[in-house]
């Protein structure tokens, strides 16, 4: 209804007020999630990092991630410490129905992405696409946000690490571009990332219909604030290559760290 609302008006500060509204119902759902998956789970939280987090900053955040239950896990113990997560979600996806409006009234960023292919094709769309997603996160000034990104692109397995010839013994290889795309639409209004390591140290990580089934059992959520430095927003990764080989580095170096950190918390608790 809010969303109708927000729809039909079209003045800013009335839409904003709608934004924040409608993320507060956004939060009330989570809480009642939790207490629903609460009920069947005796889950142990080992959440470590929750120290200066304010629901008043802008966060972009990554993680790793390995099942539906990752969302789950971050909305429980993130709700309310920090701005209401957001995804960036493809353009397509606005027509979805009932979501597709409820993304669109929370504010959800809609990248429209074109391919190798079709910028072959129409060589004049080149950097469209990116322009696009700059102005779709323009609104993010108004309102606290944090948006996350799961840097590998999909949930990790055995086989896709063998697919992707990942050196990682817990991670896939980080996929750069989306980290890119939002430090470059947002940079300057982030005030930290937030670089989350997601580990279930006892077994393999529950699946949804598990968790559903009571079947969640530990977790550990560790959160390191990382400053964005200059540099990092100040680049072209589209057309810069020195740009984009430094980048590449940077993240490397981070999904490094984050390895040997999985590798120390799975070895706490088999110790």
């Amino acid at each position: 209804m809010l969303a109708v609302l927000k729809l039909l008006l079209p003045i800013s500060k009335f839409r904003n007020v709608m934004t924040r509204w409608i993320m507060r119902i956004g939060e009330i759902w989570i809480d009642i999630n939790a207490r629903i998956f609460g009920s069947v789970n005796s889950t142990r939280w080992h959440t470590r990092g929750l120290e200066n987090l304010s629901r008043d900053k802008w966060y972009l955040m990554i993680a790793n991630h390995q099942t539906w239950v990752d969302i789950v896990a971050l909305q429980t113990q993130l709700n309310r410490r920090i701005p209401f997560l957001k995804f960036f979600i493809k353009q397509e996806l606005i027509w979805f129905p009932l979501l597709g409006v409820a993304w669109w009234a929370m504010d959800m960023p809609f990248m429209k992405r074109y391919s190798k292919s079709y910028l072959a094709k129409y060589p004049e769309k080149k950097g469209k696409d990116i322009a696009a997603t700059h102005t779709a996160c323009q609104k993010f000034s108004n309102t606290p946000t944090t948006v996350i990104n799961f840097v590998e692109g999909t949930r990790f397995s055995e086989l896709k690490k063998a697919k992707r010839a990942s050196t990682f013994e817990n991670l896939l290889p980080p996929r750069a571009g989306g980290v890119a795309l939002a430090l470059s639409s947002m940079g300057s209004m982030f005030d930290a990332i937030l670089d989350i390591t997601i580990v279930y140290p006892n077994n393999r990580p529950p699946q949804f219909w598990e968790m559903c089934c009571g079947e969640f059992h530990e977790v550990v959520l560790d959160i390191q604030q990382r400053k964005i430095e200059d540099w990092i927003i100040a680049g072209d990764y589209a057309n810069d290559r020195e740009y984009r080989r430094n980048f590449h580095r940077w993240l490397g170096g981070i999904w490094q760290d984050k390895d040997r950190k999985i590798a120390m918390i799975k070895s706490e608790f088999t110790a």
